[in-house]
């Protein structure tokens, strides 16, 4: 069985992606960033969520051998101009501050009329391989805020996200196989499950 190293230590990814090749029936042996000794990582620069895919990706493939399958991930808010994007990781001046960059979101929006809350999920996900083999592919997930965080099965901004499919909802109130469904990221991942496949038969 290929192994696959997912360039994250975060397991909400981790579990995501078993999630959706088991359900492709495709085998491959997971490792994440807490399985292999520590490398250096470029920090993300890249102007878009494509460029830090790969510079992930390439990064992790350099440093262990692996072929890498790494994702950049963010909100893009409309009365923001697609803002924080890029930077909704660390939208509040910290990497990882889920709480505080909710916040202060929400604080630059109160004034921002009820049509113009629409937002999307963006994800972007690269496979690099050892042998110089790349593929990026992108998925968008499209909604809208809502003033008041509900829910419990996230993370992120997952708690104040209404997707346009089910607008009654925060992601964060969906189920694991609902979001899945619906998700940037689950999107993306299923866009790359031809490369995958080929990669696992490889």
């Amino acid at each position: 069985m290929s192994t696959l190293l997912i360039a994250t230590r975060n397991q909400h990814k981790r579990v995501e992606l078993e999630r959706i090749l088991a359900a492709a029936g495709i085998g491959l042996e997971l490792l994440d960033l807490n399985s292999v000794p520590p490398f250096d990582e470029a920090p993300e620069t890249a102007p878009d969520f494509e460029g830090n895919a790969l510079d992930k990706a390439r990064d992790a493939v350099r440093a262990t051998g692996l072929a890498a399958v790494a994702d950049d991930s963010g909100l893009a808010v409309d009365a923001l101009n697609g803002m924080p994007g890029v930077l909704s990781a660390r939208w509040s001046g910290q990497h990882g501050q889920d709480k505080t960059n909710l916040e202060l979101l929400l604080a630059q929006v109160r004034d921002v009329p009820e049509e113009r809350l629409g937002a999307a999920f963006v994800s972007a996900a690269a496979l690099v391989r050892p042998d110089g083999q790349e593929t990026v592919v992108r998925g968008t997930w499209p909604g809208r805020l809502v003033r008041e965080p509900r829910g419990t099965n996230g993370f992120g901004y997952d708690p104040i996200f209404a997707p346009l499919e089910e607008p009654g909802y925060t992601a964060a109130e969906l189920s694991d196989e609902r979001k899945d469904e619906l998700s940037h990221r689950g999107r993306a991942l299923r866009e790359l499950l031809p490369a995958l496949r080929t990669f696992a038969e490889s």
